[in-house]
């Protein structure tokens, strides 16, 4: 059985999400999970409810590597996953079929490209990014807290606890009892 799994980062990406999923049922996918969340700071739900249904002969069908995994560790992890329950991996953009001999030497290789690739990308950010401060023009991320210090003061003077607080502005709770605790 195939079975495929598209992913967005945000809801906002919605034509690649829709190409995601033609492509993929273009493959004759019987059953299909898929998730608009990023895969960086967010549990992929769906991610782990397909690698539970897929069983032993399915074929696991995804668009694009960076799809499914968030590094090559990732993806390692994930295609354990995937071996141990004797299920194959078909990303489509590289014609990759773990299934095959042929398709495992390739998934290996292009994974190590992949992260070869963003390792080299972080690398020039961070050059980047040390290049602006020394030129003063990189101040970083404004600091959100701060700015809404006194809407936490105010309603702290209300009575609220630091977690209603922390909900209600929308900043950590750990914000909102450091920015109570610099000024007392």
């Amino acid at each position: 059985m195939f079975v495929g799994y598209a992913r967005t980062s945000t809801v906002d990406q919605q034509a690649g999400y829709e190409a995601q999923l033609r492509d993929i049922k273009s493959q004759g996918c019987e059953k299909v999970f898929s998730e608009q969340v990023s895969s960086v700071n967010a549990r992929r739900d769906e991610l782990e409810r397909v690698i539970e249904f897929v069983r032993e002969g399915d074929i696991l069908v995804v668009t694009r590597l960076d799809r499914l995994a968030r590094s090559v560790a990732d993806l390692c992890q994930i295609v354990a996953r995937l071996e141990a329950k004797k299920v194959g991996l078909k990303i489509l953009d590289m014609n990759v079929d773990t299934t095959t001999p042929t398709g495992r030497l390739m998934f290996n290789l292009l994974g190590s490209i992949a992260q070869f690739e963003r390792e080299l990308m972080l690398e020039r950010q961070r050059e980047g990014i040390a290049k602006a401060k020394a030129e003063n023009k990189f101040k970083g991320r404004a600091p959100t807290a701060r700015r809404k210090s006194d809407a936490i003061w105010s309603m702290h003077r209300a009575g609220k606890k630091p977690t209603e607080i922390a909900k209600a502005i929308g900043v950590g709770r750990s914000s909102v009892y450091r920015i109570l605790a610099e000024a007392a």
